[in-house]
Parts: structure tokens; C-alpha cells; sequence
């Protein structure tokens, strides 16, 4: 169905995360941000492997890492409006025009608008209900971050979210369990 595979909503970790994982594995991802991510006022030391980074210049890099590394397409400044499930995918309208796609990523922090216009099921708690690969009560739609927490919201727990749907959507498109894991040989 879809002009691209995988779409995804937001540009924080969760979202990059997400976007990088798809496209880096075969998949054609495509990121709609606003950039009001958390992130611009963050400072990050307690991220493994990061001792010490300002959020701004962790976003650079993730951006061009999912970019210019991997392939993602990313509208900068750009909100989605609405998304809606069709018969074998998804539709989202940004900036007046729809884009489809056959899985869909939300990665809006705290903003859950989103999700529920789509229809997912809350928890007790007023968050997404997600399983453990992040996938909502609607079929190929996922939800990360700070959607599917009440209050853990952490860049790291967002980034792992978004791999998470990123590797269950790349298990269903192969068809068995996927992994992404490079070795030094892959440099």
C-alpha cells in the first residue's frame, strides 16, 4: 500500500531510534519532526556510552546518523496532523499532503493526541498500551517513549523503544526473528 514502509512520528530518540533501525536493515523509513523534543533541554550523563553530551548536539548526531548513514527521509518542522488506519496500512497527513505507509511509529512524548485518534487502547495509568516490542492495540502501529510510560521518560528508554518496534517490524517483514548486530568486520 504504502509510498514508503515504515513512517514515523517524532524526531527525539524514540523516533530517530526507530526511523535508523528500519532504514539501516533494508526498510524505506521516512520521520515527520516538529523538533519540540525534551531533548533541547536535556544534558546527557547518564546515558551508556555518552559521559557527558549537551541534548542539541546529541540530536546532530542522531539526525545525521539516521540520515546521511542510513538513508532516512526526514521532514524537519514538520507536524502531523492526523493519522488513520486503512485497509493494509496507514495514512498520515502532514503540511496538507497524506503520505501512506504499511507500519506506523509514534514517538510524540508525553502527546498521546495522536494515538487515540487512531484508536489505540490506554492503560489504567492514561498511557499507550504496548506490549513488549512496543506494537499498540493496533495492528503494525507502535508507540514508544514517553506515550507508553507514566513517568520513566529517559532518552535511553526511548531510544530502546524505538529499536524495539523498529526490530519487530523487521521480524514481520522477513518473516522470523530479526537482530540487528554488526561486528567489527562490518566497518
Amino acid at each position: 500500500m504504502g509510498d514508503t514502509d515504515v513512517i514515523v512520528v517524532g524526531g527525539g530518540p524514540a523516533g530517530l531510534s526507530a526511523a535508523l533501525f528500519a532504514s539501516k536493515n533494508g526498510l524505506d523509513a521516512v520521520a515527520f519532526d516538529t523538533d519540540k523534543t525534551w531533548m533541547h533541554k536535556a544534558h546527557l550523563f547518564n546515558y551508556l556510552g555518552i559521559r557527558s553530551m549537551d541534548g542539541d548536539v546529541f540530536l546532530d548526531r542522531a539526525r545525521e546518523q539516521a540520515t546521511a548513514d542510513h538513508g532516512v527521509t526526514l521532514h524537519e518542522e514538520t507536524e502531523v496532523s492526523a493519522v488513520d488506519a486503512a485497509d493494509d496500512g496507514f495514512i498520515v497527513t502532514a503540511d496538507g499532503e497524506e503520505h501512506t505507509a504499511d507500519y506506523l511509529v509514534l514517538a510524540t512524548g508525553a502527546n498521546r493526541d495522536l494515538a487515540e485518534e487512531l484508536g489505540c487502547a490506554f492503560t489504567d495509568e492514561d498511557v499507550v498500551d504496548v506490549d513488549v516490542t512496543m506494537e499498540t492495540s493496533v495492528a503494525d502501529a507502535y508507540a514508544t517513549g514517553a506515550m507508553v510510560r507514566a513517568e520513566e521518560w529517559q532518552a535511553v528508554i526511548s531510544a530502546g523503544d524505538g529499536a524495539a518496534a523498529a526490530l519487530n517490524i523487521l521480524t514481520k517483514e522477513k518473516g522470523e526473528h530479526y537482530h540487528d548486530f554488526d561486528t567489527p568486520a562490518d566497518v
